[in-house]
């Protein structure tokens, strides 16, 4: 984003503040913690992952058979054994069955027919004879190289290493050892620092003890670094903001009337000049009142603006009333049907009464001619005021009934955490930041980019 990284760029003061601080705090109580690989390893685990493939264990050459050993194997299988034995048994018990011939049988024998059983078994021998035959042909061709044994080479016979492939994270770093990052143990005394850094922040001590009590929740006795630091206290100053960052809201009816407020010097008349240029391009029609009658130099720099925009600005003679001037645009206003009436106001110190109460003469006039006017009614704070901002806000709201903030000069102060402050105790709308003069130096109020800036750290 690029109003992010100016943001970045004009809040350097008050990050460089909050930098050195940390800085100053983490090595004050330093321990330095190396991280191991292995360590860095079970971190980045989900980001890289070592991967082993196919580990697989070759076994030694000693665990195969030699050549001669397979050939006696399939020379002497167990089945055959098996078959000739039962052979044997069988034929013995066969003849232990017939009958015993003497002398006189020969004739009867050598006449007689031939016993079925004797036949039989015959057969049974022949047809065994011929299996054992057979058996013993193949085995002859297997030991003239039928039988092939798988050649290993002296790196196969040692177990193979598990292949690993290494995680693009890892390609990159190498595998190098970490630098030793700095830490310290969040203790009472480091978060007593914490808070006088906060402090001296403009971020006010009742934010301040509340943002670092948030810190340390669940967190006490870990060893924080500085990165890990800012971290946390951008995620805080996030939450803190995120409730009040609404852009200023654009209703239906016309005129919408916005009363802008403000001390001297705060930014107001930039404010309206920049606002009415962006409602402008975004096309809607705009009326401005010069109602700083006070200084002739505000009522030439809304002229400005206005020819630059090309936007109507209403003017009345030095030293006029400024509460007629805002009548007079009500009905100009409603009369050309304007979607937008931006009324400027002159700057006033919010200790000096009599100008406190011709802002609410402004207010009264204004709802003569609208009862539900100003429908906004902006107060614009400089930030290098500090702590001043939080009374202003107090005392413009019960005249006025503030209803949002615009904060400047972001870019010129060490202060920013004032806003952070603001934001904690009234609760109202931050609807723009400005960092600088030009046009899109004022933008919409984004939390997050804000707490980044502030604190140092990087574009998320």
């Amino acid at each position: 984003m690029a109003f992010f990284k100016k943001l970045k760029d004009k809040l350097f003061k008050s990050s460089s503040k909050i930098d050195e601080g940390l800085e100053a705090i983490v090595n004050e109580g330093a321990i330095e913690v190396r991280v191991e690989p292995d360590l860095l390893q079970s971190e980045e685990q989900k980001s890289e992952q070592t991967i082993v493939l196919d580990q697989v264990k070759v076994p030694h050459a000693s665990a195969y058979p030699t050549v001669e050993q397979a050939l006696e194997s399939e020379l002497a299988p167990e089945s055959q054994t098996a078959t000739q034995n039962n052979v044997s048994n069988g034929f013995a018990k066969e003849l232990d069955a017939q009958p015993t011939l003497n002398k006189n049988d020969q004739k009867w024998r050598s006449t007689a027919a031939p016993n079925p059983a004797i036949t039989k078994l015959d057969n049974e021998i022949q047809r065994t004879s011929r299996e054992v035959e057979k058996q013993e042909g193949s085995n002859s061709k297997a030991k003239t190289g039928s039988l092939k044994m798988p050649s290993l080479s002296e790196p196969d016979l040692q177990t193979e290493k598990p292949i690993v492939k290494k995680g693009l994270l890892s390609q990159f770093l190498g595998r190098k050892d970490v630098s030793p990052v700095i830490k310290r143990a969040l203790d009472d005394d480091m978060l007593e620092q914490l808070e006088e850094l906060l402090i001296a922040t403009d971020m006010g001590v009742d934010t301040a003890l509340r943002v670092t009590a948030n810190m340390a929740e669940g967190r006490m006795g870990k060893k924080l670094s500085v990165k890990e630091i800012k971290e946390l206290l951008a995620n805080e100053i996030a939450r803190i903001m995120d409730s009040v960052a609404k852009p200023l809201p654009i209703y239906s009816q016309k005129p919408q009337v916005v009363l802008v407020v403000g001390v001297n010097g705060s930014g107001k008349t930039t404010t309206i000049g920049k606002l009415a240029s962006q409602f402008k391009a975004a096309g809607k029609s705009v009326v401005i009142a010069a109602g700083d009658t006070f200084r002739a130099a505000a009522v030439e720099q809304l002229q400005v603006w206005g020819e630059r925009a090309g936007v109507p600005v209403l003017t009345a003679p030095e030293g006029s009333d400024p509460a007629s001037l805002a009548y007079d645009a009500m009905s100009k206003a409603q009369e050309e049907g304007a979607d937008l009436l931006m009324i400027d106001t002159a700057g006033r110190l919010q200790n000096r009464g009599d100008l406190m109460e011709e802002l609410a003469k402004i207010v009264r006039v204004i709802r003569k001619k609208d009862i539900s006017a100003p429908h906004n009614t902006l107060l614009v704070l400089d930030a290098t005021t500090g702590q001043n901002a939080l009374s202003q806000v107090k005392v413009f709201q019960d005249v006025s009934d503030v209803s949002g903030l615009v904060m400047t000069k972001l870019d010129g102060t060490a202060k920013g955490g004032v806003l952070v402050a603001l934001a904690d105790r009234f609760g109202l709308p931050i609807h723009a930041i400005g960092v600088g003069e030009q046009i899109d130096d004022l933008s919409p109020f984004d939390p997050e980019d804000f707490a980044a800036a502030l604190t140092g750290l990087g574009q998320k």
